[in-house]
């Protein structure tokens, strides 16, 4: 089992996400700090990519404001430097293939592995072209983390048993995004998944409140939030790191109390 897969045990994960150089590089490094200490397990980092499919338009702005920032790739592995000189929370990337194809796969794996960055998840990688990065993630001890969707159908069974990290489970069809219904049959998707692989689930895509969160952290191992803490940034900008932790926390409470009430039933 892996380092994330065991963050996982005898405890709800919650995973918020943030993207890099939004606004800033400083407020980047600030906000990662805030997520981990307002209870955050993994923090996901968004590496900004000009044609984010599987991204919304909260999230796609933020890309935007982070280019008109100037960021690069180059930038992105400096924050998280910078980041680790105060926090040691584990930190994956969602990145899109392109970036890390055009860094070089070897090149890519061996600079997350030198600033512990646990994970990649590379939402427009499908699982048959998953073979072209294995080697150089193996090398360097990096989880591919797959994503698991309601239309997977027949391909879940070969996406699960091939699992490693934690399977991020997407809520509802269509991009991210704040919503307020999601995919009616989760507990049985869940429930497919866990057939093939103890690999931890994390639900994500739309999930923006803490019930939200308690109830998706009874379905699943986790929980994972983007748009809303995007979103937070875009309001406060520079001064968004204090608001990130206080929503980081009510989010936290929320899953801890979905664990109290497995616990008692």
């Amino acid at each position: 089992m892996s380092n994330l897969a065991n963050i996982f045990k005898n405890h709800k994960a919650f995973i918020p996400f943030v993207v890099a150089d939004d606004p800033d590089f400083d407020t980047t490094v600030a906000n990662i700090v805030a997520l981990a200490e307002g209870g955050a397990d993994i923090v996901e980092v968004g590496i900004p990519f000009s044609d984010p499919i599987a991204d919304g338009p909260v999230i796609q702005s933020a890309d935007l404001r982070a280019f008109a920032a100037g960021v690069r790739t180059k930038t992105v592995f400096e924050i998280v430097e910078a980041a680790r000189k105060q926090t040691d929370v584990p930190i994956v990337f969602l990145t899109y293939l392109n970036i890390v194809f055009k860094y070089g796969y070897e090149a890519f794996c061996k600079k997350c592995h030198e600033l512990a960055i646990s994970g990649l998840v590379i939402p427009d990688m499908p699982y048959e072209s998953k073979a072209e990065i294995m080697p150089a993630a193996n090398k360097y001890g990096i989880d591919i983390i797959p994503l698991i969707t309601p239309t997977s159908g027949h391909r879940i069974e070969k996406i699960a048993k091939d699992a490693s990290g934690f399977i991020y489970v997407v809520s509802s069809l269509g991009i991210t995004g704040e919503r307020n219904e999601f995919f009616n049959g989760l507990k049985d998707l869940v429930a497919e998944i866990k057939q093939y692989t103890d690999v931890p689930t994390a639900i994500g895509f739309g999930v923006h409140t803490p019930e939200q969160a308690k109830e998706m952290a009874t379905i699943a191992d986790g929980v994972i939030i983007g748009s809303a803490i995007v979103d937070i940034v875009d309001k406060q900008k520079q001064n968004a790191p204090e608001a990130v932790e206080k929503f980081t926390k009510s989010i936290r409470s929320a899953i801890n109390e979905s664990n109290t009430r497995k616990a008692t039933v």
